[in-house]
């Protein structure tokens, strides 16, 4: 059996019903919280939907599926971070959320049990001075669909400790995954590499060098990528791929992160991809 028995995720959605479902299958005792019932309900779906997808891939039997549900626990109560190891937030991608959950946490939360942040962009250094334990804060950035995705991005924050680290290197490779080690600062190296590209193929459609279509398909058949950066902007979110810019203009104040102003229209829009249907493309409901 792993190091950790008992995991804590800090939200039901997209991203930590993902987690739960690769701690589980990796055999871990994992309890997922969110602020609303429907929303651990519809997260514990998700994951009954992507298990029942690796039966019918033969990759696990119905008996592993079963098992691995069983392994699972909702509550809309996060004290029951009391128990856990490692709790491992997953909450909407905003500072001021994340920090009042993480003071929560560092009150509720066993002396010695690590607090994970998943965040994509945001500084784990910031969210980690807000506890009284900065040394056993660390970032662990999943992929999406985290189920399929190999990499984990590890984010030692300023006061991060070699011990924390070194256990949660160990921790992702338990979940069967590839950590990767990076240090805190704006959007690590994913998202700091990706978000750009995504921006500069948006600046090419905003002027008129090729559409949409054209753009992707340069970057699909040209570079190999398996979709274009307008399709994955789709996917992604816009206002996510917004965001994630900002966070990236404001913490270097280098105008080469500055926002396309065609992507700032398309979210006042409210066309923020495949989510509303809308974005660089029209997707059916």
């Amino acid at each position: 059996m792993g190091s950790y028995q008992r995991v804590m995720v800090i939200g039901a959605g997209q991203m930590g019903s993902g987690i739960v479902q690769v701690a589980a299958q990796a055999g871990c005792n994992v309890v997922m919280q969110d602020i609303k019932e429907e929303y651990t309900e519809r997260g514990k779906r998700t994951i009954a939907t992507s298990l029942s997808r690796f039966v019918k891939k033969g990759q696990l039997s119905e008996a592993e599926s079963t098992a691995i549900l069983g392994r699972i626990t909702t509550t809309t109560d996060i004290g029951q971070a009391e128990t856990a190891q490692i709790v491992i937030e997953a909450a909407t991608e905003q500072m001021a959320v994340k920090k009042e959950i993480f003071k929560k946490l560092d009150d509720i939360a066993a002396q010695d049990t690590l607090l994970a942040t998943n965040t994509s962009s945001l500084s784990v250094t910031e969210l980690a001075a807000v506890t009284k334990r900065p040394e056993q804060v660390i970032g662990m950035h999943f992929m999406n669909p985290v189920p399929l995705m190999k990499l984990v991005e590890v984010i030692r924050g300023l006061q991060t400790s070699n011990e924390t680290f070194a256990a949660i290197m160990s921790f992702a490779a338990e979940l069967g995954k590839t950590a990767v080690a990076v240090e805190d600062f704006p959007g690590f190296i994913s998202n700091r590499i990706l978000m750009p590209m995504i921006n500069e193929a948006v600046y090419c459609l905003y002027e008129g060098v090729a559409e949409a279509k054209a753009i992707d398909e340069i970057m699909k058949l040209g570079m190999n990528h398996p979709m274009g950066p307008l399709q994955l902007a789709d996917y992604i979110g816009l206002d996510t791929c917004l965001y994630i810019m900002e966070v990236l203009y404001d913490g270097f104040g280098d105008s080469k992160y500055r926002p396309c102003p065609l992507l700032r229209k398309y979210v006042a829009a409210g066309w923020l991809g495949k989510k509303t249907g809308r974005g660089f493309y029209v997707y059916e409901s």
